[in-house]
């Protein structure tokens, strides 16, 4: 089964397990979020949205927030001494989508544990 969504004005197709950079959105690392704006619910017998689905949303966990490449915008103007240079970083978010829901039915799969970090003794640091 997969999924059209939009977020952040682009649209994305999604299946479970899918791990996005999409536009930030609000919320805690470690949590879950919905995402509602369904376009089309695909599998066996796609069902289109006009212009959403209805009832139709996605889960997701979300990983972490961070920013994207900068990006220079530099424009000259020969022979003038004109110059301007200006830039930005984009604030994105990754999410890893563990469900798709039909039906108005809320998520039933919670955050992924996180794995604990083992500290290296002596005798394998070399």
């Amino acid at each position: 089964m997969f999924a059209v969504i939009k977020t952040g004005g682009r649209q994305y197709r999604v299946v479970p397990d899918d791990v996005l950079e999409i536009t930030k959105i609000d919320g805690d690392v470690g949590t879950i979020v919905q995402l509602n704006e369904v376009l089309v619910v695909g599998g066996d017998t796609p069902v289109l949205g006009v212009p959403t689905v209805k009832g139709a949303s996605v889960a997701a966990e979300l990983l972490q927030h961070k920013r994207g490449p900068k990006v220079i915008a530099f424009k000259k103007r020969r022979r003038k001494n004109s110059r301007r240079k200006r830039g930005y970083r984009d604030e994105l978010s990754v999410i890893r989508v563990t469900e798709i829901l039909t039906d108005d039915a809320k998520p039933t799969i919670g955050p992924r544990p996180k794995k604990e970090k083992v500290a290296k003794t002596e005798g394998e640091a070399a």
